[in-house]
């Protein structure tokens, strides 16, 4: 029997690469604001805004194997810059509905499941004009290390910590070469990451190949967080 996999804004980047991925051997459920491209996928679409809907539970099964929680921000400005509001929209954004959305299914997760939440190499480098993100990605870090304590053994929980990855969320900080060229020049591997980059871990820690893997902060960062090399 195939197991189950919901995505929470899977219809496009390194969630839609993840719903191409598991298709063929896995049920793929997408909550997702927009379609996208899913018309192309052997998935099953819910039609879902984070931040006005409740999760109709109804659409989905009565086990959920794996989870992954996409939707997030990056709004990147000097903090002299930085209103409260913008840090209740990253903090509400990042963590509050994510939250709201893990309350609702933690019934349905099943056994030996994985549980997959998003954060950045900022939360833990501190990097300039970061503050917000920062702030909110910090969160998600703590709350999925004492979840992961709390339900252990029966559900995994981790954290991918990416860098900079070319997805339509990051695309007015990659809209011309120059900018492409120096954001790619600050990591040690010379690029920018791409939804493969991480979606690939995602796919791991969705497996039972990771199964003994928990708690943890998995940077997938072209080495930006570790290693000095200019």
């Amino acid at each position: 029997m195939k197991k189950n996999i919901l995505i929470i804004g899977g219809s496009y980047g390194i969630g839609f690469f993840i719903a191409q991925s598991l298709q063929k051997d896995f049920n793929i459920y997408i909550a997702s604001r927009t379609k996208g491209g899913l018309d192309d996928l052997n998935t099953t679409y819910i039609q879902f805004d984070a931040a006005k809907d409740n999760l109709n539970l109804s659409l989905l099964p009565e086990q959920i194997h794996g989870f992954a929680y996409m939707p997030g921000s990056i709004d990147l400005k000097p903090f002299k810059r930085m209103e409260l509001e913008t840090f209740k929209s990253d903090m509400e954004i990042n963590f509050f509905y994510m939250v709201k959305v893990v309350k609702d299914i933690m019934p349905r997760m099943a056994d030996n499941s994985s549980m997959i939440f998003f954060s950045s190499v900022a939360a833990g480098s501190g990097m300039p004009f970061h503050t917000s993100i920062a702030a909110s990605k910090g969160a998600i870090e703590g709350f999925a290390r004492s979840m992961a304590a709390e339900y252990a053994p029966k559900i995994r929980i981790n954290v991918i910590a990416p860098s900079l990855v070319d997805t339509p969320l990051a695309s007015k900080l990659l809209n011309n070469d120059k900018k492409q060229e120096n954001m790619a020049n600050r990591h040690p591997l010379k690029r920018i990451g791409n939804a493969q980059d991480i979606g690939n871990t995602a796919l791991f820690l969705l497996s039972d190949k990771s199964s003994w893997i928990t708690g943890q902060v998995i940077a997938v960062d072209g080495g930006i967080s570790t290693l000095k090399t200019n």
